[in-house]
């Protein structure tokens, strides 16, 4: 059955595209905090990893958003490591981090989320898709918090 929500075939390749982009930076950004979650060590242990676990549960739902919503415009979204690998533009984890690392690498991680969505944002209101707009200024809005309360664990 042909789709018709009132956002053309281009508009809305263009907005998934966009989305795609912003679901494997979300899913990099998630396996990064998981990672980290389970191996920080350090006075600030039991903070970070609390703060952690917060963090990757909320991406944990957060990817499963923004792939639904790809869906709903129609089109397949990405799902394997090898396609999150060609879109992210947030860096993977590489072992070894200390706890002060971890917390710069995650500030960079929200902060990159951060202008993927908004780098989406013109498709999705060029289109007037307001599901899509209003998705992704609640997602930038939580990673803009998260890196500014990580950037203050960095503060002296």
């Amino acid at each position: 059955m042909e789709l018709n929500i009132g956002i053309n075939d281009k508009n809305r390749t263009a907005i998934a595209e966009g989305l795609a982009k912003l679901l494997a930076d979300s899913y990099t950004l998630y396996l990064k905090t998981h990672n980290y979650h389970w191996n920080v060590t350090g006075p600030q242990f039991n903070t970070l990893h609390t703060m952690f676990e917060g963090q990757y549960t909320e991406l944990a739902a957060a990817v499963d958003e923004i792939a639904e919503r790809i869906r709903a415009l129609g089109i397949a979204a990405p799902g394997s490591y090898r396609e999150f690998a060609e879109l992210a533009a947030v860096d993977e984890a590489v072992g070894g981090e200390s706890a002060e690392e971890m917390i710069r690498q995650m500030v960079l991680g929200q902060e990159t989320v951060v202008r993927t969505a908004r780098a989406a944002f013109p498709a999705a209101d060029a289109a007037n898709d307001e599901p899509t707009a209003d998705l992704l200024t609640q997602r930038m809005h939580i990673h803009e918090k998260n890196a500014w309360m990580l950037r203050s664990m960095l503060d002296q």
